[in-house]
C-alpha cells in the first residue's frame, strides 16, 4: 500500500492535508506491484509482471494474468480498479470484456492484460515481448 504524499503547510497554522497518491506519483513497477497483490487478492493465476520501458514507450510495465472463468476476469478486473480507485489512482481505460475473454486495464505507465487461459495461450503476450526483463512471475 503506498503511502500518502503530504503538502507544504499551511499558511494558518493548520495541520497540512495529505492527499492520495496518484498513478503519476507512482514509480510504474511500484504501480505495477501493487497491481499485481490486487490481482492476487482475486485468485488471479500464473501473474507475470514485464519491464517494457527500455523496448517501447507504449508502457513501462505490463502486468499479465489470468482468470479461469468469465465471472474471475470481471471480478479481478473490478477488484484492481475499485481499490486503486479507493487509493486515489484511476485507469486511463478499460477494453474488452470477459465474454471476450480478455479484459485490459490501461494506467497509463502500466497496462493489465486479464485472459482466460486459452486467449493467453493464443496471444502468447509473454512470447512477443520475449525482450523484456521479467521482474516477478508467480504461479
Amino acid at each position: 500500500m503506498t503511502e500518502p504524499t503530504s503538502v507544504s503547510p499551511r499558511a494558518d497554522g493548520l495541520p497540512a492535508r495529505t492527499k492520495p497518491a496518484r498513478a503519476a506519483d507512482l514509480a510504474p513497477l511500484d504501480l505495477a506491484r501493487r497491481i499485481v497483490e490486487l490481482a492476487e487478492d482475486k485468485k488471479a493465476a500464473d501473474i507475470v509482471l514485464l519491464d517494457l520501458h527500455e523496448l517501447t514507450t507504449l508502457a513501462d510495465a505490463f502486468v499479465i494474468c489470468s482468470g479461469g472463468s468469465e465471472r474471475q476476469l470481471d471480478a479481478i478486473a473490478d477488484g484492481i480498479t475499485e481499490k486503486l480507485r479507493d487509493e486515489g489512482i484511476k485507469p486511463i481505460g478499460r477494453e474488452g470484456t470477459p465474454e471476450s475473454h480478455w479484459v485490459l486495464v490501461d494506467y497509463g505507465s502500466v497496462i493489465v492484460h486479464i485472459f482466460t487461459v486459452p486467449e493467453r495461450e493464443y496471444y502468447q503476450l509473454e512470447r512477443h515481448w520475449a525482450q523484456a526483463k521479467t521482474v516477478l512471475h508467480l504461479q
